[in-house]
Order: structure tokens, then C-alpha cells, then sequence
């Protein structure tokens, strides 16, 4: 089955679901590098009115990825919750933008139809909407979790602690840690990227991370962002997990070049949860994504990086995660070009995100050789906090130096925080007050106790 449009008395064919949406897509240079992307602007502008007219049922009968060739799209077909899907069942894809958009549709409306949401449904209406129809939807949705600390409350911003050390020095990850906890990061997690991927290297930080939390009672949770194959290894040696970790994508074939099934990942789940570590809340699952890695994998069967993206959220939704992340810039300029690019990516992921129910961050960020600025990232970072973004880094300087690309820093986060009227965890600002720091600004001098909790202080 074809689709067609017609534009300034031109017939544009588009032969199927996967190239009505790629043409579809916002220009993006993965797309172009791909061979995916529409050939012209009137291309890309009749497919958009194609998709516009697109019944929403189509989705559920027509898969971008054949359902006996992946096991994401027997996931995210086999999981449809038509119970749910029923308010926007009769709509088109243009029809459910408008819906979205109503004032009527509210909070509660949206948590409720998440689950009767596809991957593909969700990215469809993506495509023809403006930044603005993006973030006041987004804006809409809470999504809630609970594991040490409540996270996705309405008017809250999170921020990640992320300590990283070109060498994981101990002295090195907990002095950015210090600094990050008096500038009020750390309340969606403080998670290191390790340098070394190993069980004896992954151990000794999960120690040094949890030590620090158990001598100074914070209410967050600790994470080593290895693969999830060291973390279980771990958690057999007695090794204090809180969050288990992976980077995960939309395909079956990407999700075995990160070396990980949905199989492997269920095992992870359930020997997490069977540790018990959550004192509010047991998700303990914690999700990295990115547009690109289906196609730098040679994993993209044709389709769109975005499309692609959002379908790896139905692979995290699964597992009713703590924490999710668009990693939006990191992956590098061939697949997002430059800043323009990556404000839309990272709008779309977010609202994507939400849409489907989950806790939604975004890394803004990008890599030194990419076309972008520190400039773009404010721009990127003020537009999801006004858009409700779940939470987002705490980079020391905003240059992570064991990754060597650009982030957002722990000023950025209080800039966010006191521009938009934002607050951290309500447990974390409660702890953060005890310690005789100010939750919104982080002024303070630093507390003896803090000090002392620090590995080398004297």
C-alpha cells in the first residue's frame, strides 16, 4: 500500500510507512547520511500532509520493522493496550495533534492513553508538529517514579550528578561530587561513566558512590553506568546496586550490537528488584537512548533515526524505569548537524518520551566537532524546562573530561532551576536545607559533616 500527495500540481509517491515517515522527518543529517531523507522541502512538506491524513489504526497493521523479523516491534504490538487507545482511536494523525493540543486534554487524559500509544503513533504526530506544539504538550505530562526520592513531580527539575574521571580516581569522582552537591545536583542520580568496564573497577565505585550516600543520608540513588552484564556480576559479588544501567535501542538488531535482548534485560530487572534497595519505591531501572545508534550500528532497517529513537522507548517502558535519557548531541554531527538539529532531536525525545509515560531527561549536549555552542545548549535547556523535563546533568564546567564532549554544568541546572520556578526532590531539598545549603541557589558554606564524608579529607 502506497501513500501520495500532491503539491503545486506535483504527485509525490511514497511507496510505504517507512518512507512516508522519513520524509516526513524535520531534515537531520543521520537521515541525509542514511539515504532516507526526503529529496526536497515541497517532498518533505507533501508527505507531512500524507501522514497528517494517516488514520492512527494504520499503525497497528502496518510495521516500520516486520513483526517476525524484530522482537521490539512484537513488543510494542503484542503490549497495545486498545482498552487505552479507545479516546483517540477514530483520529488521524493530524486529528490527534489537534486533540493533543486541546485544553481539555489534561494530565490525567494523557497519563490514562500512554499505554494505548505505539512507538510510531507517538513519532508520526512529532513530525508535523511545531517546537511549541512539542513543549506545551510535554508540559502537560507528569510522569512520577520513586525509588530513594520522588522524581517527575510537577514543578520540579532534577538534576544528575555526573562525577566522571578520565582514570575513576577516587579523589577525583568525590570532589566533583562535592561540588555538585553544594550547587544542588544529584537528586535524580549520582551516576559515574566509568572508564574501565569492569567487575573489580565497577565494585570499588559502587562502593566509594554508596559510602558517601549512606555517611550523609541522602535521599537519591547511586548508579555506575556499566554495561548491564558487569552490573549483574556485581550484584552476585554483594556490590551495592541501586540502579541498574544500560543504553538500549529501537531495534532487536541494535540492542544486540549494545550486547544486550530484552531477555537480558528482564534477568537484570528481576535480580535488582530482588535486592530491595528502594526505600520509597522500587524503579530501579535506568534507560540511555540517542538518534543515530540504529544506523551507526547498521541496525535502522531503512527507517528514520527519530522514528527509531522512540520506538527504544517502548523498550524502556517495559521495565518502568526510574530514569530514561536522550543522550541528544553525543553521538556527533553526522547524525545530528548542528544546533538546530539538535534542539528539535532533543524536543521530540522529550515529548516523545512523556507521551508514551516515561521519566523523561535529556542530555544537552554536544560533541566538540559538531556545528553548536554553548549558546544552543542554554536555548535547548530553557525550552524543556519549560517544557517540564524530568531532570537533566550536572557536568563539573559542563566538560565532561572522560567522555570529552560538552554537557550542561551544576550552574546551568540553577540557572534552570531559578528561572522557571523549578525545586529539586522534595526529600533531596529537605536534605539539602538540613545540610545548611540553599536548594535553589546553592549558597552556603560547605558543612563540616559533608567534608569529612569525602574520601582523603583529613
Amino acid at each position: 500500500m502506497g501513500f501520495a500527495h500532491s503539491i503545486n500540481g506535483t504527485r509525490h509517491v511514497f511507496p510505504d510507512l517507512r518512507r512516508l515517515m522519513a520524509c516526513a522527518t524535520p531534515f537531520r543529517s543521520g537521515d541525509a547520511l542514511a539515504g532516507v531523507a526526503a529529496g526536497s522541502a515541497s517532498e518533505r512538506v507533501a508527505a507531512q500532509h500524507a501522514l497528517a491524513d494517516l488514520p492512527l489504526r494504520h499503525f497497528l497493521n502496518d510495521a516500520v520493522v516486520p513483526y517476525e523479523d524484530d522482537d521490539v516491534t512484537r513488543l510494542i504490538i503484542d503490549g497495545h493496550d486498545a482498552r487505552a487507545f479507545a479516546p483517540v482511536a477514530a483520529l488521524t494523525v493530524g486529528g490527534f495533534r489537534d486533540w493533543l493540543l486541546a485544553e481539555t486534554t489534561d494530565a490525567f487524559v494523557l497519563a490514562a492513553l500512554a499505554p494505548g500509544l505505539t512507538p510510531e503513533m507517538v513519532a508520526a504526530v512529532s513530525k508535523i508538529m511545531r517546537l511549541q506544539d512539542l513543549i506545551s504538550v510535554a508540559a502537560k505530562v507528569s510522569v512520577i517514579t520513586r525509588f530513594r526520592n520522588t522524581i517527575g513531580l510537577p514543578g520540579t527539575l532534577s538534576i544528575r550528578l555526573q562525577p566522571n574521571d578520565p582514570v575513576d580516581a577516587p579523589r577525583g569522582v568525590a570532589a566533583q561530587i562535592l561540588d555538585g552537591l553544594l550547587l544542588g545536583a544529584g537528586d535524580a542520580v549520582i551516576g559515574v561513566n566509568p572508564a574501565t568496564d569492569n567487575v573489580d573497577n565497577l565494585c570499588r565505585l559502587l562502593e566509594l558512590l554508596d559510602g558517601v550516600r549512606d555517611r550523609l543520608d541522602i535521599p537519591t540513588q547511586t548508579c555506575v553506568l556499566s554495561h548491564v552484564t558487569t552490573t549483574m556480576l556485581a550484584m552476585e559479588r554483594g556490590a551495592p546496586v541501586d540502579l541498574v544501567f544500560q543504553s538500549i535501542g529501537g531495534t532487536e538488531a541494535t540492542n544486540r550490537s549494545f550486547g544486550v535482548s530484552l531477555g537480558l534485560l528482564a534477568e537484570a530487572h528481576e535480580a535488582g528488584l530482588a535486592l530491595g534497595r528502594g526505600t520509597i519505591g522500587q524503579n530501579l531501572m535506568y534507560f540511555e537512548t540517542g538518534q543515530g545508534s540504529a544506523l551507526s550500528a547498521n541496525a535502522h532497517h531503512g527507517v528514520d533515526q527519530q522514528t527509531i529513537e522512540v520506538r527504544s522507548y517502548a523498550v524502556a517502558r517495559k521495565f518502568s524505569p526510574l530514569l530514561v535519557n536522550t543522550v541528544v548531541g553525543f553521538i556527533g554531527p553526522e547524525y545530528l548537524f548542528d544546533g538546530k538539529q539538535i534542539i528539535r532531536a532533543g524536543l521530540e525525545d522529550h515529548f516523545c518520551g512523556k507521551l508514551l509515560g516515561l521519566p523523561m531527561g535529556v542530555d544537552v549536549c554536544y560533541t566538540n566537532h559538531a556545528e553548536a555552542d554553548q549558546d544552543d545548549m542554554d536555548a535547548l535547556l530553557t525550552l524543556l524546562g519549560t517544557a517540564g523535563v524530568t531532570y537533566v546533568m550536572g557536568v563539573a564546567g559542563a566538560d565532561d573530561v572522560m567522555l570529552a564532549y560538552q554537557s550542561t554544568s551544576f550552574h546551568d541546572g540553577l540557572y534552570a532551576r531559578a528561572l522557571l520556578g523549578k525545586r529539586p526532590a522534595p526529600e533531596f531539598e529537605a536534605w539539602l536545607d538540613r545540610q545548611g545549603l540553599a536548594a535553589a541557589s546553592g549558597a552556603g558554606r560547605m558543612p563540616a559533616s559533608l567534608l569529612r564524608a569525602l574520601p582523603g579529607a583529613a
